[in-house]
């Protein structure tokens, strides 16, 4: 294991309310690792980001974990120029609700993914050779565990609060159940204690299109090419799914692409929505592995706490954080009732638990967009003391 380093102090041009010039790590853990799955590698390695200072007492941390396309850049900018800030860069910085003057905030991107943490692009030391789908399947646990032990060789004593939207959701209920005692408080939004058929579904035809693509070759593909096709067509429909009907018709409704051009009977280009779902598409291929896009998919669907466990309140048994979970009502992928019904199997077994709902048009991605109401929430949520009793209700 490498030693950890300190964050580069915040670069002066940039705004006081942000964290700044930050620099990825990567923590190399040396030691063999088990998979849920009973595979094993040598080590691993996970790519990370930290802002904000760890404390005396050592359980001043915030844990954020990331979605399916996310990474561990989630504040701050990597360049002056950068013109793309962290993707919850709305949310983490000096006096911001996860305010990094009070808290140290660590996010790393997941076992199995594409951006500096160990996954099927990864090389095999064996061969020599990118693992593909010889990779061990990776489930959320890995996940869990593995950062668990980023947050080990950190140095953190306990985790002031684990915070994640959909898959981070998923990610953040389970560090309470797996490590009850590190810890504290949890806060899960638009997510799920388990797949819908309906989602499974989603997942399914993305991995189809990326499979069927004839240059995704069983999983061996050379860096920079692959299935990129099947890949763009993947996360084209899976975006639809995080945004809403309401959202994208105030968007783009149907307005044309070139409106001089009248009717065009052909299969160019029509419409404004579909030049955006394309450009997604083309963006996402530039920045994301196909192979760590089937293997995340599989780990959502395989997710269950339910079933894992016996039942949900059997799941969330061992659980001592206290938990806030926040639905969106637009949200259709993970909707609203999903995640009461995590609160409420939450309160049954006897844990301290609360539930927010936000009224948004935004879809499954309100997590991520800004809404002062959010911020609000979440900041209540990791300020007030302990014993005070707050009703987070909506």
């Amino acid at each position: 294991m490498t030693d950890p380093e300190e964050n580069e102090s915040p670069h002066s041009s940039l705004a006081s309310s942000e964290v700044g010039l930050v620099v990825p790590r990567d923590f190399v853990c040396a030691q063999p690792f088990t998979f849920k799955s009973g595979q094993t590698l040598p080590g691993f390695t996970l790519r990370y980001e930290t802002y904000g200072s760890l404390n005396a007492t050592r359980d001043n941390a915030v844990l954020i974990c990331h979605a399916l396309s996310g990474d561990h850049h989630c504040a701050g900018a990597h360049a002056a120029d950068d013109r793309k800030p962290g993707w919850w860069n709305n949310l983490i910085g000096p006096g911001k609700a996860v305010d990094t003057n009070r808290f140290f905030v660590v996010c790393a991107n997941v076992l199995g993914g594409c951006v500096g943490s160990s996954g099927p692009s990864s090389v095999n030391p064996a061969t020599g050779q990118p693992y593909g789908i010889s990779f061990p399947f990776v489930t959320i646990l890995d996940m869990v565990r593995s950062q668990k032990l980023l947050l080990d060789y950190l140095g953190v004593a306990s985790v002031h609060a684990v915070i994640g939207g959909s898959m981070g959701g998923m990610t953040a209920l389970l560090f309470a159940i797996e490590f009850p005692a590190f810890t504290r408080r949890v806060l899960a939004m638009a997510t799920t204690s388990r797949e819908s058929a309906q989602a499974i579904a989603f997942n399914e035809v993305g991995r189809q299109a990326i499979m069927q693509d004839p240059d995704w070759n069983h999983g061996d593909y050379p860096k920079g090419g692959g299935p990129r096709v099947g890949l763009a067509i993947a996360r084209m429909m899976a975006h639809i799914t995080y945004v809403s009907d309401a959202s994208m018709d105030r968007k783009f409704g149907r307005r044309k692409k070139n409106p001089a051009n009248g009717e065009a009977y052909n299969f160019d280009v029509q419409f404004e929505v579909e030049s955006y779902l394309r450009h997604q598409g083309q963006a996402f291929i530039n920045r994301f592995d196909a192979n760590s896009y089937l293997y995340i998919t599989r780990a959502l669907d395989q997710f269950d706490l339910a079933h894992a466990y016996g039942s949900l309140e059997a799941a969330f048994a061992p659980v001592q954080a206290e938990c806030l979970v926040v639905g969106f009502t637009s949200d259709w992928l993970f909707p609203p009732e999903q995640n009461r019904q995590i609160a409420l199997a939450l309160l049954r077994a006897g844990k301290s638990a609360s539930y927010a709902e936000l009224s948004t048009d935004l879809g499954h991605d309100s997590f991520l967009l800004e809404s002062e109401e959010l911020y609000a929430l979440v900041r209540a949520f990791l300020e007030r003391h302990e014993s005070a009793a707050v009703d987070f209700s909506i």
